[in-house]
């Protein structure tokens, strides 16, 4: 297989913390840390098949940036068959912390995740799940 390179920007809190998982992981350099990060999201979306499966979404964002916070609420609207419950938290350095709390098939419950992470303003979303049947 051929390599292909390419340019990828970051925050630099952001490569200094890839820097660190280079090291403490021992890659050889960032484009072997970066490619296994790659593959371990890869893989963990396979099993996602049609499972029954539970869980929850976290996101972080900014407070005072009303429009996340409102299309948030329009995604969770739109599905709400597969939300349970939704909670915010306002964190001392001026975040917001939202956790909402999901139930349903893998695949559905992947793509809910992927459209509210993928939202501008969120600064960090992550799917936790668990299958239950």
């Amino acid at each position: 297989m051929s390599v292909v390179r390419f340019g990828v920007s970051l925050e630099s809190e952001l490569l200094v913390e890839l820097d660190a998982y280079v090291q403490n992981s021992s890659f050889a350099n960032r484009s072997q840390a970066i490619r296994a990060l790659i593959e371990k999201n890869i893989v963990e979306k396979k099993w996602l098949c049609n499972h029954h499966v539970a869980g929850a979404i976290v996101l972080i964002y900014e407070p005072d940036r009303y429009e996340i916070a409102a299309n948030l609420l329009k995604i969770q609207q739109n599905n709400a068959e597969l939300i349970l419950s939704s909670q915010r938290f306002f964190e001392k350095n001026n975040l917001c912390i939202e956790i909402i709390a999901i139930d349903g098939i893998a695949q559905k419950l992947t793509k809910l995740s992927e459209e509210m992470i993928a939202l501008k303003g969120i600064i960090h979303g992550k799917l936790i799940m668990s299958r239950v049947d």
